[in-house]
């Protein structure tokens, strides 16, 4: 059940990042939508939830310190492959650069195709916004290089920058590297002070309060403070879930103006997601345990007890997904998920999944 632990943990979390935010993203939803099987249009806001499960993915497939190194820190902020390493390096010089982050190479070829298309439709967006404001463009002429006799453009044109929108979406004065420098600077600090493992995690996740490091990643500073009670040992089986234990605590507390009490409340919401994760685990046997009743007078071969072992480590399971595991024909496994009862989750006739959220 490991595996499926962690997997709804990252889910949960996820989720409950955007909660935190004001925002309303249903955790099957951000299950389908990671298994490419949306069932509507995705929302901005399951977008950003999915950034924050791709986040956490990896941050718990890297090693205990690699998220709070340089290396990490940049691949976390998509500042990866910037060329602007000795900049930050300057403003940020102790920041820890440990092994695990030695290697920036990510499975990003999806993220990356996506990364292109974006970045075309801001240079439409950004050429329009010039021709609407009254700037001209000189037309190419057939002798230019890149245009053929009939006028036909040869050479893909060169992207417009999309800088001219940067204060409407961000503030110019907002020294994002030197606030990193500043909350990393705190959290040397507390390593070497003898305090426990969770009070440390707590004065670093109210110091990223107070410092607001990122403008649009802000949900990256619960990440954090649970990679550092990974660093430190506390919770090495999984990457623990803040958000989901600060969502069941009241706002008035979080927010509270006085500092001791915002301090109890990040500790009273690690007390709460340890509780939820326990809860979790329960449901986890008890679900388990019913669908071990089910193996009674089956033959020894069976591919049912495959398929329970599946459906625990997945949130959600398809027919092709079933067939390519347990190497049998996908009418095959539409009958085994038959007679393991299992629920459906999207509503559909046709590419169906099935599983326990």
């Amino acid at each position: 059940m490991r595996d499926g632990f962690v997997e709804r943990c990252h889910f949960a979390d996820a989720v409950a990042a955007l909660w935190l935010e004001g925002e309303l993203v249903h955790l099957e939803d951000l299950v389908l939508h990671d298994a490419h099987m949306d069932i509507r249009t995705p929302t901005h806001e399951l977008t950003r939830a999915h950034a924050v499960l791709r986040a956490r993915r990896r941050i718990f497939a890297h090693k205990p310190d690699w998220a709070l190194s340089r290396p990490g820190l940049l691949v976390l902020r998509g500042r990866e492959g910037q060329g602007d390493d000795e900049s930050i390096a300057g403003k940020a010089a102790a920041w820890p650069v440990g092994a695990a982050g030695d290697s920036l190479a990510e499975d990003t070829g999806q993220e990356d195709a996506l990364a292109e298309e974006l970045a075309e439709i801001d240079a439409v967006l950004a050429r329009s916004s010039r021709l609407l404001a009254g700037e001209k463009f000189a037309p190419r002429s057939a002798d230019s290089p890149d245009v053929d006799a009939a006028g036909r453009g040869t050479k893909a044109p060169e992207t417009v920058s999309f800088d001219g929108f940067g204060p409407l979406i961000r503030d110019l004065d907002w020294d994002e590297d030197q606030r990193l420098a500043d909350w990393l600077a705190v959290v040397d600090n507390l390593r070497g002070e003898n305090m426990p493992a969770l009070l440390q995690a707590a004065i670093a996740w109210e110091a990223w309060q107070d410092i607001e490091p990122l403008q649009h990643q802000h949900w990256l500073g619960t990440l954090l403070g649970a990679a550092l009670l990974r660093q430190t040992g506390k919770v090495g089986s999984h990457l623990f879930c803040l958000n989901a234990g600060l969502r069941m605590v009241p706002r008035e507390r979080r927010k509270s103006p006085v500092r001791t009490t915002r301090l109890l409340a990040v500790l009273g919401a690690f007390a709460e997601a340890a509780s939820a994760g326990l809860k979790e685990l329960d449901r986890l046997a008890l679900a388990k345990g019913q669908m071990e009743r089910r193996l009674r007078k089956r033959r020894k071969n069976s591919s049912l007890p495959a398929l329970i072992d599946l459906v625990l480590a997945r949130p959600v399971v398809s027919a092709g997904l079933i067939a390519a595991e347990l190497k049998v024909t996908q009418r095959a496994a539409l009958g085994l998920v038959s007679e393991l009862g299992i629920r459906e989750v999207t509503g559909r006739g046709r590419y169906r999944a099935w599983g326990f959220v």
